[in-house]
């Protein structure tokens, strides 16, 4: 069995005590109670409603199925008990470890209740089972979820824990359960390990260790294997079937019983330590105001002005929501021993790294730090940065090696404590090496890319991979730039180029020419490709060819070229958005509506935005127009309602169009950066920026650098009703400007 070294440090908590000393008074406002984490729970947005900490590694929550139709929480449908482990925003991992509290006869595998009074708040979640007459509550630690049952009737009454999964499938991308063991330790404790392979990472083998300690002795303790139920103390099975265990007793009306479960990836003995070690006694309330605390001061690091209620609690909440994943797993690393922090549940970084990762590195810049060297440490002991990991195991890349962006947009806005020397080795690596299983890590397609310019058909994703490897080396050459290695900087600053190999300047659709298609080894095209929305084998990964054909973030001025110039431009974004080409529900596209500030109508880019912000978002179940993948969604929405946008990888900000009168971002060390809206109106009728001024200068164009801000400052800008002059001659920095230098801001 691995024993993980005691020495490893916990950088969550050093980090959150970071936090909590740097946070100004000013800035520590109850933002826990603004959230509702119920929003984007329905429709797709497949959000965490349950208990957890920020970047917490328990995730205790309820797990609804409409037996079998759907994964995830929905507001409709039995809830079947409430696992520890949950992803947010997307689905397909874990519901690993189920409490379940019941009444009457004990049925293993058929414990379900419809719900009422359902509560969802920062650091807590509570519903009533209405089968069982059963209140129950949960809060949680960083890797301990605690519970409280409160029985409404005398009786029979059970709290049980099974390790079985409930959702199961024999697809490629669904998990199994392989089996597992539990043992009774005493009237009030069990502890155990359940075996798990697979799932939407197509992960290898990962295990689950638990420990389940109650405040109240049982008067009995039962155990089952499938549906047979027994007085074993011990039960175990190599199959996929309920097991589980349970606390019986004789309860009275109004009786509390609480629970903790401790969680482990390593080892019975580290889930005992953590679910006896991180909450002393049995303070329920105390454990979830400690929670909300936590929450409140990374909530605090963002205090917004001029908005309502609703507005209040839909920022709040895509804050709180951008801060679920990764989750920080130091200590809970069973596959290699380290002294460098240990993150999972990257699930994506495809998804992630356009909006959110920009995000912690101004908010809590100590968490992304620990995040990359994270990414780091993991292609010391694995051979690769991973683009997707899940249950402590790469897999799977969907496009290209987006932890290049990660480093590379670290790098150039000074995160200090980063090893970039191994990160330039993992990212040529990336760049060099084809990795033996394109699916899990690396890139496929490696070999027609280095040869030919572009990864060529029939190579599955051929052409999303070719804009984003374009992308990645941009990345590269920023690092090797800023690390002395000039040749390297040379070649990758040409690959950065390579999207344009796929560029067919005849290819036309709806009055607009020019657009990426697929091309042959032999450098002949191939057909068109208008399938609407790619997945795994197509040319583009859950995209089209209006979206791809504008993912050049590095170099827009070549691609409006491309395009026939600025007007051309402007007409092709028109038709993107009034067509319905632009798809709001999904990450590629992010970056779309902020375009026009490259063509000189950055009015064009505030009538997006306040589209966009207004219509596809809101403050109920359905509030989040997709997935909300690890918090990417909401990340585009905070960035956006702030009034400016990152050019991920780079330190570009593209200012837009403010959705409050004033943001204050608290940057750390007492420095704080400021938006600031004169005139601001609620309902977006003063959308457009009329003039603005950057810490006190006169600030023409519609984007800033993250030097000019990390010092602390104020964007202070004068809004209007119609467009104006500003903002249309200075276009953001594209690398066939004449001028562009890949080194201007990297500072260390």
């Amino acid at each position: 069995m691995h024993t993980h070294r005691s020495t490893v440090r916990n950088t969550f908590a050093v980090a959150l005590a970071c936090l909590i000393l740097a946070t100004p008074a000013a800035m520590a406002t109850d933002h826990a109670g603004d959230v509702d984490p119920l929003i984007g729970s329905d429709w797709f947005g497949e959000v965490f409603v349950g208990a957890t900490l920020p970047f917490g590694m328990v995730k205790v929550g309820p797990d609804v199925r409409d037996y079998g139709y759907r994964k995830g929480f929905q507001s409709t449908g039995d809830i079947r008990g409430f696992s520890h482990l949950h992803l947010s925003g997307g689905s397909g991992k874990y519901e690993n470890v189920r409490v379940m509290a019941t009444t009457g006869e004990l049925e293993p595998g058929a414990f379900h209740s419809p719900r009422a009074n359902e509560v969802s708040a920062a650091g807590y979640y509570a519903v009533d089972l209405t089968r069982y007459g059963v209140k129950a509550e949960m809060t949680a630690t960083r890797r301990m979820g605690m519970h409280r049952y409160t029985f409404a009737k005398d009786g029979d009454g059970h709290i049980t824990l099974d390790l079985d999964l409930l959702y199961k499938d024999t697809g490629p991308e669904s998990q199994r359960f392989l089996g597992g063991e539990l043992r009774v330790v005493s009237p009030t404790e069990v502890t155990g390990v359940g075996h798990y392979v697979g799932g939407w990472n197509e992960g290898g083998p990962y295990d689950v260790y638990v420990d389940m300690i109650v405040d109240t002795p049982a008067s009995a303790t039962r155990t089952w294997r499938d549906t047979a139920v027994s007085n074993a103390s011990t039960v175990s099975t190599t199959g996929a079937m309920p097991l589980g265990v349970s606390f019986d007793y004789a309860v009275t009306a109004g009786q509390a019983i609480q629970a903790k479960v401790g969680i482990s990836f390593v080892s019975e003995s580290q889930a005992r330590r953590n679910a006896t070690t991180e909450a002393h006694g049995w303070d329920f309330d105390g454990v979830h105001q400690a929670a909300v605390a936590a929450w409140n001061k990374v909530l605090g690091r963002i205090e917004i002005a001029g908005a309502d209620a609703t507005r209040r609690r839909m920022f709040y909440t895509a804050l709180y929501h951008t801060m679920m994943m990764p989750s920080d797993h130091t200590d809970e690393n069973p596959k290699w021993t380290s002294n460098e922090p240990y993150y999972d549940d990257f699930q994506a970084i495809w998804d992630t790294f356009r909006s959110q990762g920009p995000l912690l590195t101004l908010i809590v810049p100590d968490v992304q730090r620990d995040i990359i060297r994270s990414l780091v440490d993991t292609f010391r002991h694995t051979g690769y940065m991973p683009d997707a990991r899940v249950g402590n195991d790469n897999g799977r890349t969907q496009g290209g090696s987006n932890a290049d962006v990660l480093v590379a947009d670290a790098y150039v806005k000074g995160l200090t404590g980063i090893d970039y020397a191994t990160a330039f080795k993992a990212m040529m690596k990336d760049a060099t090496v084809a990795p033996a299983d394109a699916r899990k890590e690396g890139r496929g397609g490696l070999e027609t890319y280095n040869r030919l310019g572009y990864v060529a058909q029939p190579t599955e994703r051929a052409g999303s991979r070719t804009v984003e490897y374009a992308y990645d080396d941009f990345a590269i050459a920023e690092l090797a730039c800023g690390l002395g290695h000039a040749d390297e900087a040379k070649r990758y600053r040409e690959h950065a180029g390579n999207w344009a190999n796929l560029w067919d300047a005849m290819s036309a659709q709806e009055g607009v020419t020019g657009f990426l298609r697929p091309r042959n080894a032999d450098g002949s095209w191939a057909a068109q490709y208008l399938v609407r929305r790619g997945t795994w084998p197509d040319f583009y990964y859950e995209g089209d060819l209006w979206t791809y054909s504008l993912y050049a973030p590095q170099d827009v001025r070549r691609l409006i070229a491309l395009s026939g110039g600025n007007e051309a431009f402007v007409k092709r974004l028109d038709t993107v958005f009034d067509n319905l080409h632009f798809d709001m529900t999904n990450e590629p596209g992010f970056l779309i509506p902020d375009l026009y500030l490259w063509a000189g109508r950055p009015d064009l880019t505030a009538d997006r935005v306040t589209t966009f912000l207004h219509r596809a978002f809101g403050a109920d179940r359905s509030g989040i127009p997709g997935n909300d993948d690890s918090g990417a969604m909401s990340s585009w929405y905070a960035f956006q309602s702030m009034g400016f946008y990152p050019n991920a990888g780079q330190d570009v900000y593209l200012i837009g169009t403010p959705s409050f009168s004033e943001s204050r971002i608290d940057l750390g060390g007492g420095e704080t950066f400021t938006v600031h809206a004169t005139n601001f109106t609620p309902d977006g009728t003063n959308r457009y920026v009329q003039s603005a001024t950057l810490n006190g200068q006169p600030l023409d164009a519609a984007w800033f650098r993250h030097g000019q801000i990390d010092k602390g400052g104020t964007l202070d800008l004068v809004m209007g009703p119609s467009p104006s002059r500003w903002g249309t001659t200075s276009p953001p920095p594209s690398l066939s400007d004449p001028d562009f230098a890949l080194c201007t801001r990297a500072r260390h």
